[in-house]
């Protein structure tokens, strides 16, 4: 405003204080409440002071905010920590100082989630004239939707052997189980013009009629593929059908070429790419000089005359079949499988149970626990 001096008659401009140039004054908190890992945040705004635009709460430890109007929601806090909160008032000249520190409030634990691979045990190759065995099913929820499990709570695991080569007749892998996820053993192959078996993945086949199914039972996404066919009967006979794998159905003989196992899934739940459940190779009648079948990237065995290759331990491979000759020889083993479980560190710590076998390594902000063989139970405390 103006004014003018009495004495001299001259008019001065004095600067008067405008209230809507300053900051706002502090809000008055209220007490924060939680639940999970959440806490709500109330306060009173101040009745002097600047037209406010923002209120932000802000956590003590870390810093976390959440704004609004009171009261102001701040999420994603860590499990089983103490924290509080200050408000401040934001306008256009800037913020106010803090609102005093909030009560303490302690957040619950952090919930338990669980990733997982689940691979079961390869069928074995046949014996003589053998087809190769099918890979273990694969299922994995590595990189989706994780499992949310409950601390202190038993949960059954079970890694899955592979099935054992013969000289007629091969065996089908075993399950591995963890939880409620179920991956069905591989397909067995079996000799001369005995079907081979359904499975995870189907065992490869005799002849032109013949492929053992894979994902039996039906799962979604398919945990495994058909074994393939082998070629019609001829004399001499010739090659004999590849194991499915986890990727890709076994390919078909032809009385030239035994046919190859399909190839297995890559995965990198333990930090590493590794590829899991290959079928096994198919063989050929080692009367007819023709190509042997290979066994599927993965583990899958290789065919040969003699005794099939074994699938690789802890891949759930199928075993290669094993090619006619003057004695009756093995098909090769199906490889055991493998349950692999990744979690947040801050989940907890996991107990592996009597009758397991397995190690936990740390991957950054996460644990793997790797188990190798045997059943029981696993917990998190």
């Amino acid at each position: 405003m103006t004014v003018k001096s009495v004495k001299t008659g001259v008019s001065t401009s004095l600067a008067v204080g405008n209230a809507n140039a300053a900051k706002p004054d502090a809000p008055t908190i209220g007490t924060a409440t939680v639940s999970a890992q959440t806490a709500t945040v109330p306060f009173t705004a101040a009745t002097k002071g600047a037209a406010v635009t923002t209120f932000t709460a802000t956590s003590t430890p870390s810093s976390i905010t959440g704004t609004g109007s009171s009261p102001i929601t701040v999420s994603g806090l860590a499990g089983s920590t103490s924290y509080t909160f200050t408000v401040k008032a934001t306008n256009a000249n800037g913020d106010s100082v803090a609102s005093s520190a909030s009560n303490s409030i302690t957040t619950d634990a952090a919930p338990l989630t669980v990733e997982y691979l689940v691979v079961a045990g390869g069928g074995s190759g046949g014996g003589a004239d053998g087809g190769g065995g099918g890979a273990g099913g694969y299922r994995t929820n590595y990189g989706g939707t994780a499992l949310t499990l409950t601390l202190s709570t038993n949960y059954t695991a079970t890694v899955g052997a592979g099935g054992a080569g013969g000289v007629v007749n091969g065996a089908s892998g075993i399950d591995s189980v963890f939880s409620t996820i179920t991956s069905t053993g591989g397909g067995k192959a079996n000799q001369g013009g005995t079907a081979p078996g359904n499975g995870g993945s189907g065992g490869g086949g005799y002849d032109n009629s013949q492929q053992g199914l894979g994902n039996t039972p039906s799962t979604s996404p398919s945990q495994g593929n058909n074994g393939g066919f082998g070629c019609a009967q001829t004399t001499p006979a010739g090659g004999f059908g590849g194991g499915g794998g986890a990727s890709a159905v076994g390919a078909n003989a032809s009385q030239s070429v035994a046919g190859d196992g399909g190839a297995g899934s890559a995965n990198s739940i333990t930090g590493s790419s590794v590829t899991y459940a290959g079928g096994g190779g198919g063989a050929k009648d080692a009367r007819f000089q023709g190509v042997l079948g290979v066994g599927g990237a993965g583990g899958g065995g290789n065919s040969a005359i003699g005794v099939g290759g074994n699938g690789t331990a802890n891949l759930g491979g199928g075993g290669g079949g094993s090619g006619y000759d003057t004695q009756n020889y093995a098909g090769g083993n199906g490889g055991s499988g493998v349950v692999i479980l990744r979690y947040p560190t801050a989940s907890g710590t996991i107990t592996i149970g009597a009758g397991l076998t397995g190690s936990t390594a740390t991957d950054g902000s996460h644990k793997v626990t790797t188990l190798t063989a045997g059943t029981g139970n696993v917990s998190w405390a």
